[in-house]
């Protein structure tokens, strides 16, 4: 008679998937600070703008910007706009990278607003906001 061995069962105790649920939930929150990091340091490089001047024009310290492209840090969503102002682009782009917010799928107008420097990121989102309840009251559904 042989004797087969048998695996013991998997331990599936609700402690155990907790715990790997965090885990997970670390390991995602420091993939999209690395992310982000990764993207704010290819757009400074683009704009040919040292660590130094995108943090003065950011109001943020050169070590925690330095921190913020090696991944290291995850920034709010307050200085990612200060980031984005610095680097003269949209906030949303940053805040898309960064997991804050869902990307949209591409409109003229959206667009157009979004490129103009002659309005603040508070404005843009307003204009946006008012765009997108006329659409709604038109029966237009809301961008995706």
């Amino acid at each position: 008679m042989t004797s087969e061995s048998v695996d013991p069962p998997e331990n599936t105790s609700p402690l155990v998937d907790a715990e790997d649920a965090a885990t997970r939930a670390v390991e995602n929150v420091v993939n999209a600070a690395q992310d982000i990091g990764a993207f704010i340091r290819s757009q400074r490089v683009a704009a040919e703008v040292s660590v130094r001047q995108l943090a003065e024009r950011a109001g943020v310290s050169n070590p925690y910007l330095s921190q913020i492209e090696r991944g290291l840090r995850k920034p709010s969503a307050d200085v990612l706009a200060q980031i984005a102002k610095g680097l003269r682009v949209s906030a949303e782009v940053l805040y898309v990278r960064a997991g804050i917010l869902e990307e949209r799928a591409a409109s003229p107008v959206r667009d157009a607003l979004l490129a103009d420097s002659q309005i603040s990121e508070r404005q843009k989102q307003m204009m946006l906001e008012i765009y997108e309840s006329f659409r709604k009251e038109n029966g237009v559904p809301a961008a995706p």
